[in-house]
């Protein structure tokens, strides 16, 4: 369900993708993230890391009636405290959300999938 607004000048139609892509690629600028992980192997427990061209399978859009919840399916880097990338994560993209595309965010669920160690 595409976001819409309205403004003096007409309508504004923003689409689930371009959400979903503004988010992952606002996740992606905090220290501490490796990538999106995809949602869709999560079931058999390989979790793979995706690169910056798909965004939009690491990132879930849920619209209720007047609130808008982003899941985030991540993999963080080894020694970085896990909790304090997940709110930098959080702050990050409402702050972007908010911002770019006027959306106000209730909730940004992080859902840590994996931690990858540099060689």
């Amino acid at each position: 369900m595409p976001l819409q607004q309205t403004n003096e000048y007409g309508k504004v139609n923003v689409s689930d993708e371009v959400i979903t892509v503004l988010a992952g690629s606002a996740a992606l600028e905090c220290y501490g993230l490796v990538g999106m992980a995809s949602r869709k192997q999560l079931k058999d427990g390989i979790t793979e890391l995706l690169g910056r061209e798909n965004l939009t399978r690491g990132v879930e859009i849920r619209q209720e009636t007047d609130s808008v919840h982003i899941d985030l399916y991540i993999i963080v880097s080894y020694g970085t405290k896990i909790s304090e990338v997940a709110h930098n994560v959080q702050n990050r993209v409402k702050y972007v959300m908010g911002d770019v595309v006027g959306l106000q965010v209730d909730t940004v669920n992080i859902f840590v999938q994996g931690v990858r160690v540099s060689r």
